[in-house]
């Protein structure tokens, strides 16, 4: 048998034992994540849709997915540590309508998936192929050509192709046939304006279509309750991310670079979008994320970071956790998300030498806010100590960012930074400039609530009280500028005016032998 029909064969064989293989493991695959308030199990299908299922009471929705191959996806929503259901829609609502931070993570998770079914295809595949070899070796030349003998046909060029197109058959039968998982059939799906006819044209709404059926009709005011908060929230935020996009702000000059900086967002993802409309509107390349992006840390929770990293993608962000991130959930999905997670020791960072680390308490909702007695603990003063020697000790850190600024008293007072970025409060004290012990002077500013915060709840289908980022200018990788932005309640934005760092024209320290 000449070496082109062995490959042929082999090749054959490779494909029909990996096709089948692959598409079993991916149909039977499924991945636990969080999505939005919930976790949830995300699972391959060819229904070319993705399908929601919230469970008895509220019905199945689903939309198409824009996938080759007709991939789709079934994403049933488990529990949650939020136990009020009218609070649970409200607040699926409101992600649900700034989405895309939970769409990449079911993204990257089917794909996931897919790697890891197409390993598994082509491990198996590797394996038979293998073992044929093998075989074909173990038998023998003198063996083979005694077996070829026997086994011959007066028309064998026309069994050979045979053979093979009844391998190839085989596989494809085996592909097709293979059964999935039980996942309901006989769903009736209707357009979701005919179900409620008074919704307003959008974008997305326009593509869902929900499951007809008792429990459509049974939940229709929970159904319409959390349509109104979507729409309420999807108006007031994208108002205001268009507004953001003609803000007047300071524009860098040549040669000056600009970061934006967030902090206690508090699962508002809604100020994404207008956040980033501010990042553009200065050319911002750098996020400073001050923490507190939960209310308490949970694993459902994570739809916040990923939010944020969604609306930053292709950004540098600088990040620690504040109180609120407790439980180690978030400071992990920041490393996973990319963020540059701040650990106490400098790091340069688009040309800018950053100190810090994330706040060392641990809270439940109210604990340590605002001035609370808490802020003076042991942990506190232990880090504010450490950041201290170490940003002395450097000489040449820029910026230092935590969470609370009782964080850095010491490390402000010493003169030994430019720039001490801090949050926790949820109002704005400063820009205040410092006269360090050793003559040089340090600024300090604390940046009220991104998300609009509260006490540790942010997330609403608008802000609960006004919210704030902050411009950051460099040169050289010095800061020479602060520009707070404030969001009141009613959609309008409040630039304060540039305020030049008294620190921006001074020499840099020498390092600590």
């Amino acid at each position: 048998m000449n070496r082109l029909l062995k490959l042929v064969l082999l090749t054959v064989l490779a494909v029909g034992v990996a096709l089948p293989t692959a598409y079993t493991t991916l149909i039977h695959s499924e991945r636990d994540i969080a999505i939005g308030a919930h976790d949830a199990t995300v699972q391959p299908t060819f229904t070319g849709h993705a399908r929601i299922e919230f469970g008895p009471l509220i019905p199945d929705i689903r939309l198409p997915a824009t996938t080759p191959l007709g991939l789709g996806t079934d994403i049933r929503l488990g529990g949650s540590e939020v136990t009020d259901l009218e609070q649970l829609i409200a607040r699926d609502a409101v992600i649900a309508s700034q989405p895309e931070g939970e769409i990449e993570a079911v993204r990257s998770t089917m794909i996931a998936m897919l790697v890891d079914a197409a390993l598994r295809g082509i491990g198996v595949a590797l394996l038979v192929v293998l073992i044929a070899v093998l075989a074909w070796q173990a038998i023998g030349h003198d063996r083979r050509r005694a077996i070829w003998a026997a086994a011959r046909h007066p028309h064998r060029r026309q069994v050979i192709a045979a053979a093979a197109v009844t391998a190839v058959a085989i596989g494809a039968l085996t592909l097709v046939a293979t059964p999935e998982r039980p996942r309901g059939s006989g769903t009736q799906w209707v357009p979701i304006g005919s179900v409620f006819p008074d919704l307003p044209a959008d974008p997305v709404l326009d593509k869902v279509e929900i499951a007809q059926g008792a429990s459509t009709r049974g939940s229709r005011a929970v159904v319409e309750g959390a349509l109104a908060t979507y729409r309420t929230s999807v108006a007031f935020y994208g108002r205001l991310a268009v507004t953001a996009e003609t803000a007047d702000l300071r524009a860098p000059l040549d040669g000056e670079t600009t970061a934006l900086v967030v902090t206690d967002r508090h699962d508002n993802i809604g100020m994404d979008p207008v956040a980033r409309a501010i990042a553009d509107r200065v050319n911002a390349r750098i996020v400073i994320d001050l923490g507190d992006d939960t209310s308490n840390g949970a694993s459902w929770e994570t739809f916040s970071i990923n939010s944020l990293a969604r609306e930053f993608d292709g950004f540098d962000v600088v990040s620690v956790a504040g109180n609120h991130d407790t439980g180690g959930t978030v400071a992990k999905q920041m490393v996973d998300k990319g963020f540059n997670l701040l650990d106490g020791e400098p790091v340069k960072v688009g040309g800018i030498r950053f100190l810090g680390s994330s706040d060392p308490r641990s809270s439940g909702l109210t604990s340590g806010y605002n001035g609370d007695p808490s802020d003076n603990s042991a942990a506190i003063r232990a880090q504010d100590e450490n950041l201290m020697k170490v940003a002395c000790d450097a000489g040449d850190v820029s910026v230092i960012a935590v969470h609370s600024p009782s964080s850095a008293k010491s490390v402000a007072a010493s003169g030994c930074v430019d720039l001490v970025l801090t949050g926790h409060l949820h109002r704005q004290v400063g820009p205040t400039v410092i006269e360090g012990a050793n003559g040089r002077s340090t600024t300090t500013l604390t940046t009220g609530s991104t998300g609009g915060a509260v006490y540790a709840f942010a997330l609403g289908s608008k802000l609960r009280r006004p919210a704030q980022v902050a411009i950051v200018t460099f040169a050289d990788g010095k800061p020479i500028g602060l520009q707070p932005v404030t969001f009141n309640t009613g959609g309008m934005i409040e630039p304060a005016d540039y305020t030049r760092l008294a620190t921006s024209s001074r020499q840099p320290l020498v390092a600590r032998p």
